[in-house]
């Protein structure tokens, strides 16, 4: 069973596939949840998804299938989602919780598991509020993002490798069925939680104000590597190290005028261009003649004493490196950030794994669990929840609705 939480109470079901959906899943999981993920024989949807290891194990499903139970069964057949519905509504307080991202129909049906058990909760990810199909890329297009990401010169879109979408729309739904498990502690009712990938992406969308912008008539345009509405972007330093140096706040502002010496040229540059560089509105109006002269500063010493005035002088800043150069020479994304553990992962070897990065005080950091094999659980949760026995579950194996996990 897993270790102890702060959520060590709960036992959440999920039936699931890419990106958003385990992700709520994991979340809840970090924080000391049993999360039991339910997959057809063989893997669903994501089960070979790219990247793979050098053994073609999936480097995707591992990472957002940690410290999870898993059950595989043979969901072509009835007996086989029978017993996933009997998981999904099995008694026990604490439980007949359920997140999924597939349509919410045939054994995922809420009305079908709401006649097993009266207080289901139901977390059900839908592409749009229509219930159709669409993914982070493709919200992604529609909400106009890829045309104020890139060069200002480029009129052509320019597409995100980070899923934002799925990643806010993940967490949203580990909170959406915490919302509901508490409203159901308060009343005994249970609910059918509905959340749509687009609307998360429409919602930050107005949040931002990308949405007030176009309404006014002022839609966003592309700026390239400049921060919008302050001071902030690339800079290449006299070795070809490239820092990103930001002048956001007053302070980070100031610290960065200090760290070059360049106080007397700022001064003359806004008196010059009319503009109270103090605030971060003319900041952005002066960012080519800003980055001409802090440019020119860096451009001139190595990273290393680039590196070294910004840090005495507290400047918000940070080097450009590749992932591997991150996984490999950062200290911060290794076992020396508590956050990372190291863990041998079936079929991949030893990685680099993070937990929660919650920390609360009451509760030690749950270690870090490796994702399982595909099926690894079964015989132990059914035996467990539905009290199906050795033989039993050795009469559902001679049938086909589970076999040995792989």
């Amino acid at each position: 069973m897993p270790g102890q939480g702060i959520l060590s109470d709960l036992r959440i079901v999920e039936a699931s596939a890419f990106v958003a959906a385990p992700l709520g899943g994991l979340t809840l999981a970090q924080m000391g949840a049993d999360v039991i993920r339910i997959d057809p024989l063989g893997g669903g949807l994501d089960f070979g998804r790219w990247p793979m290891s050098h053994d073609d194990v999936s480097l995707f499903w591992c990472g957002l299938n940690k410290s999870k139970r898993s059950v595989a069964l043979n969901l072509a057949d009835p007996e086989g989602r029978e017993i996933a519905m009997s998981l999904i509504a099995a008694p026990g307080e604490g439980a007949g919780l359920f997140v999924t991202n597939f349509p919410p129909r045939g054994w995922l049906d809420y009305d079908k598991l709401k006649a097993k058990r009266a207080d289901l909760i139901q977390v059900t990810l839908q592409g749009d509020h229509k219930g159709g199909s669409a993914v982070d890329y493709t919200v992604n297009a529609r909400v106009g993002v890829p045309y104020v990401t890139g060069p200002a010169s480029d009129e052509t879109p320019v597409n995100h490798v980070l899923p934002a979408w799925d990643v806010a729309t993940g967490h949203l739904v580990a909170t959406g069925l915490l919302a509901a498990e508490r409203h159901r502690g308060r009343t005994g009712q249970g609910q059918h939680v509905k959340l749509a990938l687009e609307d998360v992406a429409l919602s930050v969308m107005g949040h931002l104000g990308f949405i007030a912008e176009a309404q006014l008539g002022c839609a966003r345009g592309r700026y390239g590597n400049d921060l919008f509405g302050a001071f902030g972007r690339d800079f290449a330093c006299a070795d070809g190290r490239r820092v990103i140096a930001i002048g956001l706040t007053l302070k980070q502002w100031n610290s960065l005028v200090e760290a070059t010496g360049l106080a007397k040229t700022v001064e003359t540059l806004g008196a010059r261009l009319g503009l109270d560089l103090t605030k971060e509105g003319d900041r952005f109006l002066a960012r080519r003649e800003l980055g001409a002269a802090i440019g020119g500063w860096i451009a001139a010493r190595s990273f290393a004493k680039v590196a070294a005035s910004f840090d005495h002088a507290g400047v918000c800043w940070g080097p450009y490196q590749n992932v591997d150069e991150l996984v490999h020479s950062d200290p911060a994304c290794s076992v020396e950030n508590p956050l990372f553990d190291s863990v041998e992962q079936s079929g991949v070897g030893r990685m680099l794994s993070p937990r929660s990065a919650l920390r609360f005080e009451a509760f030690d950091p749950r270690p870090v669990g490796a994702a399982p094999a595909l099926g690894e659980h079964t015989e132990a949760v059914l035996g467990e929840i539905l009290g199906i026995d050795g033989a039993a579950y050795g009469r559902l194996h001679d049938r086909g609705i589970v076999h040995n996990p792989r």
